[in-house]
């Protein structure tokens, strides 16, 4: 099959999303698929695969993302040519992906990776709530209704789905992980970092963004810090100027400033060893759907200390495979502080993570992509276009 990934960002941005089309299209690709990425910006940005094709677009800010409301016409005439077309990001893809696919009669697949509603929330704070839920019920079923699958990687974002008001069909499949290089990690030496063997590590990894919650966790890891000595946080990854700015400064305020380490961003195939030489995962966020960062963490064998919510909530079960707390920063502290007191828990609850973390290995997730590819190119019928549509394409031609 000729299958076309379309996302509004793509390498050398960092994201959850990013990894997970990375991952499936190499999974893809080598089960004898050919796999085409279309996205925007970063034209001069060299890529280490094959087929993936940037249009140009505005940048917004430094945040990885670029506006562009059409892409190139070659471009557009080889989307057109794909067998199956999955979105990734609902707002500028997927409105695109509706205007050239439906009057080419190609299968639309989107999954919905993002929980819209905080993240406006933690990105717009002057927004009311209820303005933020009111657009995305107003767009989210529409936009829907027009796809051919909806997936969700969980299914507690099946039900938010449902709270924007979605009624259709939606097919839970997880995300990916190549589980492989995690499960065979190497811890790199504590010495290099200035750490010894005795000392308790504690380890956050991902975008540095404010839907990420990190002032939230350092103020709980102060709680953790006054009780048990020999903790320390390690925040691994990068972010906005802006905000990496704003949150550096906050374990200093805090009195803590010796004991939470800016690792920076380091490269991806280096993160499972990173993650092996700690003892502990940790995320406050709330925003997530299904977490890559969490799995990763998971598949190295590390226990999770994180947030009761969908996503997070969907992937760990609370004293199990670690623990989970309310949004509240006494909650999560004291949860937190009880797990790096016992290293024994740690220990059980780390086993029970790497075997959970099988079921979402990326052969695994790939197979039912690909089943659901395999059928929609077989039952897929021609939708007539709208007359909307129908003018954009006559537009089109004249912007030739």
């Amino acid at each position: 099959m000729k299958i076309g990934m379309m996302a509004d960002t793509y390498k050398p941005y960092i994201s959850g999303v990013t990894n997970y089309i990375a991952l499936h299209k190499q999974a893809m690709e080598a089960a004898g698929h050919e796999v085409y990425v279309f996205t925007f910006g970063d034209l001069d940005y060299k890529d280490d695969e094959p087929r993936v094709f940037r249009s140009p677009g505005v940048p917004l800010a430094d945040t990885g993302f670029y506006l562009s409301l059409r892409h190139k016409t070659a471009i557009k005439k080889l989307i057109q040519s794909m067998d199956v077309v999955h979105v990734h990001h609902p707002f500028l893809s997927g409105r695109l992906a509706i205007t050239y696919c439906r009057p080419a009669h190609v299968p639309i697949v989107y999954t919905n990776h993002t929980r819209f509603d905080l993240y406006a929330q933690a990105r717009l704070p002057l927004m009311p709530e209820e303005v933020s839920m009111g657009l995305l019920q107003a767009y989210m079923p529409a936009f829907c209704e027009q796809m051919d699958l909806v997936i969700s990687p969980s299914r507690g974002m099946e039900k938010v789905l449902r709270q924007y008001g979605v009624q259709g069909p939606i097919e839970v499949i997880p995300n990916g992980v190549d589980l492989t290089r995690f499960h065979n990690a190497v811890p790199l030496p504590r010495a290099e970092f200035g750490f010894t063997e005795n000392e308790l590590l504690l380890v956050y990894a991902g975008r540095i963004a404010p839907e990420k919650n990190l002032e939230f966790l350092f103020r709980a890891f102060a709680g953790v810090a006054d009780v048990v000595p020999n903790a320390h946080l390690l925040i691994v990854g990068g972010g906005q100027k802006d905000h990496l700015e704003e949150i550096t400064p906050i374990p200093g305020e805090l009195g803590i400033a010796n004991r939470v380490h800016f690792v920076g961003m380091i490269p991806y195939d280096r993160l499972p060893s990173y993650l092996a030489m700690c003892d502990i995962f940790v995320t406050a966020s709330v925003t997530e759907v299904h977490p890559l960062s969490v799995i990763e963490a998971m598949g190295t064998g590390l226990p999770i200390v994180g947030m009761d919510s969908p996503g997070v909530g969907d992937s760990v079960v609370d004293g199990e495979s670690g623990l989970l707390a309310k949004e509240d920063i006494a909650s999560f502290a004291a949860k937190l502080t009880y797990l790096c007191l016992h290293p024994d828990l740690q220990k059980k609850f780390g086993a029970a993570a790497r075997k959970a973390s099988e079921q979402y290995s990326i052969e695994r997730t790939t197979k039912l992509l690909l089943e659901q590819y395999s059928r929609l190119t077989q039952t897929t019928k021609p939708v007539k276009p709208k007359l909307d549509e129908r003018l954009k394409a006559i537009l089109e031609e004249f912007l030739k």
